[in-house]
């Protein structure tokens, strides 16, 4: 999966949602499943990111507003406290 290029978001979340059965078994060695876990990290991220880009996008649509440009958002961490 690591040199794999992921190009959309249905591929992500189905790769993140793979990574998440395969670490909920808990069959694997420690340095493959810390692997794996941050690979999961990253795709929830960008998933993440994705959807509030999307939910901007949708914001900016509904408002009709011809000037209004999408922001870019933080990925420092410091949306998910708000969660």
């Amino acid at each position: 999966m690591a040199g794999k290029k992921l190009d959309n978001f249905e591929q992500k979340l189905s790769t993140l949602e793979s990574l998440v059965s395969k670490l909920e078994q808990g069959d694997m060695p420690l340095e493959q499943a810390l692997r794996e876990f941050e690979q999961g990290i990253k795709l929830a991220r960008q998933c993440q990111q994705e959807l509030k880009d999307a939910e901007q996008k949708v914001e900016i649509l509904m408002q009709k507003t011809v000037d209004a440009e999408p922001q870019p958002h933080s990925t420092d961490g410091e949306d998910q406290a708000e969660e």
